[in-house]
């Protein structure tokens, strides 16, 4: 029988602690009921995939009976944190404020944590009492040496993105002193953010609080899963559909899948190691990547659209495209070349004039040779016409022409 991780335990198997602000933190974590926050920037209305393995953090630590805290920052979206790569562009006030909300209600419903937004306490802030309540306090050359404000001196840093980590220090002394909160836990590019508000604590009450960073999550060539990175997968489902979350999922590299089985699910050591050891076996069933994509989609959007993204796959492999719902159509072939359909028209000339074939000749060979398929249906009459009783919905024709190549066309009312 599989003997049962403490907390801290679980956590570092699954590869999810990388700094620790002292080691009395991994009794408390293991014994007592800690009240901790982790925060993230209004900078995009949804929160993506480089932050769920984050938040499951705080998921599990919740189920350990600990407190979380959600913290959105209106304030410090505002400002902005240094990436070490370069200034952000000044965020617009009202687009933050918008985005603020939809978070809010975002992490409600997928996690059920509490959420504040540090604006509520910064907005009346006088500029003079910040400085000499906290920045008295905080060393310059403390804060140079945080690793990506050192990286990003050479390329040339705002005042404003350098006195982020002090905002950020300021919200877990407000959080600490209205909340109770004693640990902070957040992404290790978060760490110099995260030990300043332990430095403010300390100097100004004398108590000790804690801060653990979590590993980044990353895709297999080792860069940031985030939409800076220009890969972003969303948890919203307007977004990223489950059909396109359940792709990314199931087309990640073997190599990958242990880490993200233990980083991003809640299944059990010996699960996992079952699921690895009957993937390595039969690897092209990609076993693993079904379970992970199980696991992520239902606990993102429920059983029932993982359900459907798995028969949206299969239609496609099969070619059933009439199996796939209407309203998905556009989301799953919006990569594709898309063509506006205006008039009724012979399929051969449709063809050619489309550059779905280099000439009429052309259409009529990959049409003799059934080459072609309208909405998953064979075509080899060159009489047919493209017309909206063919379409789907009125509106969908989905034409392949050979074994891959998909184009999309919808027709449009002039």
């Amino acid at each position: 029988m599989e003997k049962e991780m403490t907390v801290y335990e679980d956590l570092k198997w699954r590869g999810l602690i990388k700094d620790l602000s002292s080691e009395d933190l991994i009794d408390k974590l293991n014994n007592e009921k800690l009240t901790f926050y982790l925060g993230t920037d209004p900078t995009a209305d949804s929160l993506h995939i480089g932050h769920y393995s984050t938040f499951l953090v705080a998921k599990r630590l919740q189920k350990a009976g600990h407190n979380p805290i959600l913290l959105v920052g209106g304030a410090t979206g505002l400002v902005g944190d240094p990436r070490g790569t370069g200034e952000r562009e000044k965020a617009d006030a009202k687009v933050i404020e918008e985005n603020f909300t939809k978070l809010k209600a975002q992490v409600e419903r997928l996690f059920g944590i509490k959420c504040v937004n540090n604006y509520d306490w910064f907005k009346n802030v006088n500029y003079i009492d910040f400085l000499r309540d906290y920045g008295k306090y905080i060393n310059v050359n403390y804060m140079i040496n945080k690793d990506l404000v050192k990286r990003q001196l050479d390329i040339g840093i705002s005042y404003a993105e350098f006195s982020y980590m002090l905002i950020q220090g300021v919200d877990f002394k407000h959080l600490h002193d209205n909340y109770g909160v004693t640990l902070q836990i957040g992404g290790s590019d978060q760490w110099g953010n995260l030990t300043t508000g332990i430095e403010i604590i300390r100097k100004l009450t004398g108590e000790e609080v804690y801060a653990f960073s979590i590993p980044l999550a990353t895709d297999s060539q080792g860069k940031k899963m985030g939409k800076s990175e220009g890969n972003a997968v969303w948890l919203d489902i307007n977004k990223t559909s489950a059909y396109e979350l359940y792709q990314y999922l199931i087309n990640l590299e073997d190599s990958m899948m242990e880490a993200y089985l233990k980083r991003f699910t809640f299944l059990s050591k010996t699960e996992i190691e079952d699921i690895i050891k009957r993937h390595n076996e039969a690897p092209e069933k990609r076993i693993a990547q079904e379970a992970l994509a199980h696991e992520v989609i239902r606990d993102i959007h429920g059983e029932e659209e993982y359900n459907k993204a798995v028969e949206i796959s299969r239609a496609l492999f099969s070619g059933d495209i009439k199996k796939i719902p209407s309203n998905q159509i556009g989301k799953i072939f919006s990569k594709v070349d898309h063509i506006d359909i205006k008039n009724e028209q012979n399929i051969v000339d449709f063809l050619a004039e489309n550059k779905i074939c280099s000439s009429k000749r052309e259409s009529r060979e990959f049409l003799n040779a059934g080459s072609i398929t309208l909405n998953g249906d064979k075509i080899t009459d060159l009489d047919t016409f493209i017309t909206r009783q063919i379409a789907l919905d009125n509106k969908y024709v989905v034409i392949r022409k050979g074994k891959k190549k998909y184009f999309l066309g919808e027709f449009i009312n002039e």
